[in-house]
């Protein structure tokens, strides 16, 4: 059933891919030219692509993801069951031709582990991250993350599960493991992923049971200023508007528990209250004889 979600959303984004679609307004606006309808299709298309080239759109759609959830004050104090790193930043393919870990945009996913794994030298790294293609699945990008990260000398802690396919794929199978680790660990999972993709994330795991403390990384957003760049600007109106529709598919497929998760409150501390002293109050009667 996992698997066919998975089809069933690659096909419909191929349709609802904001440059697709645009491209497919622009086809039926021409090949309906003679009709009003035809002509609306057109200059709308064309209108929205002159906005895109001008102004990064997608900060309207990516700010509010990426503010949800603000990087955590880490304390030695507070127990951490091990980390948890999302793939999606490795170029599975262009590793596999050239025989060497390639990274996009999203490496940040990736790179952060060092760091965290010299702060926590005793938990466990599990990455998580198959292949999130149609055409290409035998190309994954946990090997890229095990090679990377034993080139440099950190393998011995590390867990990889190559087989998800999507986020709720990556919760599935990251419980797998945890279920069989020979001793439970305890305390929350620190999760690392992009910031924008943090709120789907943080719901699917608390979904399947899998209590976490949301590490973000890879911002986008930096400032709503005109930005004449075509490629960027649609590049990250796809990212933006994908990861919207999947919060909206995964919370009507009963994968989240919110459309929007959102942060959990920290437990309020009770007030230190002194207990009262409950101070026997003499008898009527008892007053009497004391007069006596």
């Amino acid at each position: 059933m996992t698997d066919l979600f998975f089809y069933l959303s690659k096909i419909f984004w191929a349709i609802v891919q904001p440059d697709h679609f645009l491209l497919l307004m622009l086809v039926f606006g021409l090949l309906l030219w003679r009709r009003a309808l035809g002509v609306f299709l057109v200059w709308s298309s064309v209108l929205c692509m002159g906005v895109i080239a001008l102004f990064p759109v997608a900060n309207y759609l990516l700010e509010p993801l990426e503010q949800l959830f603000p990087k955590p004050v880490l304390t030695q104090e507070e127990p951490i069951a091990g980390i948890i790193v999302l793939g999606g930043g490795e170029e599975a393919e262009l590793s596999s031709l050239h025989r060497m870990p390639q990274f996009n945009r999203s490496a940040e996913r990736l790179m952060v582990v060092p760091s965290l794994m010299l702060r926590y030298p005793q938990l466990k790294v599990i990455f998580t991250g198959g292949s999130g293609s149609l055409s290409r699945p035998n190309y994954r990008g946990g090997d890229v993350a095990q090679q990377w990260l034993a080139d440099q000398g950190l393998s011995a802690r590390l867990i990889v599960e190559r087989d998800s396919r999507n986020t709720f794929q990556n919760a599935i199978y990251t419980r797998e493991i945890i279920e069989e680790m020979e001793v439970a660990p305890e305390g929350k999972w620190l999760l690392v992923t992009s910031a924008f993709h943090l709120p789907r994330s943080v719901g699917v795991f608390r979904q399947v049971g899998i209590e976490v403390i949301p590490y973000p990384v890879d911002y986008m957003v930096a400032e709503n200023r005109l930005r004449i760049n075509m490629n960027d600007n649609m590049s990250d109106l796809n990212i933006a508007v994908r990861e919207w529709i999947g919060l909206a598919a995964y919370y009507l497929t009963d994968k989240t528990p919110e459309w929007l998760p959102k942060p959990k409150p920290k437990p309020e501390m009770e007030p230190n209250v002194e207990p009262e002293i409950a101070v026997e109050q003499p008898s009527p009667s008892s007053m009497m004889e004391a007069e006596k």
